[in-house]
């Protein structure tokens, strides 16, 4: 009886343990902390503002300290960081037209009705690059709908109207451009001082001291 006790004790506690490390599994490889993890890691420092859409695996997020932007897909494996001032325009889409945009140096096309959008909700990124120019988040498709912790249609498109308005801000702000740096002048060439000239030397004596010599003998 005792030995019984001893295993149904031990089962009890091995399935404990199986299910908190599931648990914990599961918090860690939460699509959401994916994406966070992998921003940050790409900014080095906490996103703020971040968007994600989820079951997308998909995530966007800003350092306004230091003017730095970084999006991320595939579940926050792969990811790539601009410049804020490589961020040139944002684009609204609902269903397969153009319903909001803000660019740099344009004014800014607001979104005028709020018409239940029937294919999608896509916010379009637009950068300065020409390997990488766009990054594009659908925020809601109809294969959301029920899904848990997926945002409906009118949710979807009230967030996109808000990172639309706050794109605007953004994109409003002067471009902080590095100042440009002084040139440096080439230190001036140092010449080796030369060493002096050897001058020719004259006879010791003139020649009328030769003169007065050879008349001395002579006489």
């Amino acid at each position: 009886m005792d030995e019984a006790a001893r295993l149904l004790t031990l089962l009890a506690l091995l399935g404990g343990a199986l299910t908190l490390l599931g648990g914990a599994c599961v918090w860690f490889l939460d699509e959401s902390r994916r994406i966070r993890r992998t921003l940050t890691q790409a900014l080095v420092a906490v996103p703020q503002p971040m968007l994600v859409a989820r079951g997308r695996g998909v995530g966007i997020g800003f350092d306004l300290t230091r003017s730095l932007v970084a999006v991320t897909w595939d579940r926050g494996a792969w990811q790539l960081t601009y410049r804020l001032d490589e961020l040139t325009g944002v684009e609204l889409i609902l269903d397969r037209q153009v319903a909001a945009r803000a660019f740099r140096g344009e004014p800014r096309r607001a979104l005028d009705q709020l018409i239940a959008p029937e294919e999608r909700v896509r916010l379009r990124f637009i950068f300065d690059d020409p390997g990488h120019p766009d990054f594009e988040m659908d925020l809601w498709i109809p294969a959301d709908q029920g899904q848990r912790g997926r945002p409906d249609a009118d949710e979807a498109l009230h967030e996109a109207n808000r990172w639309m308005a706050r794109m605007e801000s953004l994109l409003r702000r002067p471009v902080a451009r590095p100042a440009p740096t002084a040139p440096v002048q080439a230190p001036p060439v140092q010449t080796q001082p030369q060493p002096p000239q050897p001058q020719p030397v004259g006879p010791l004596f003139g020649d009328d001291a030769y003169e007065d010599d050879a008349e001395d003998v002579i006489r």
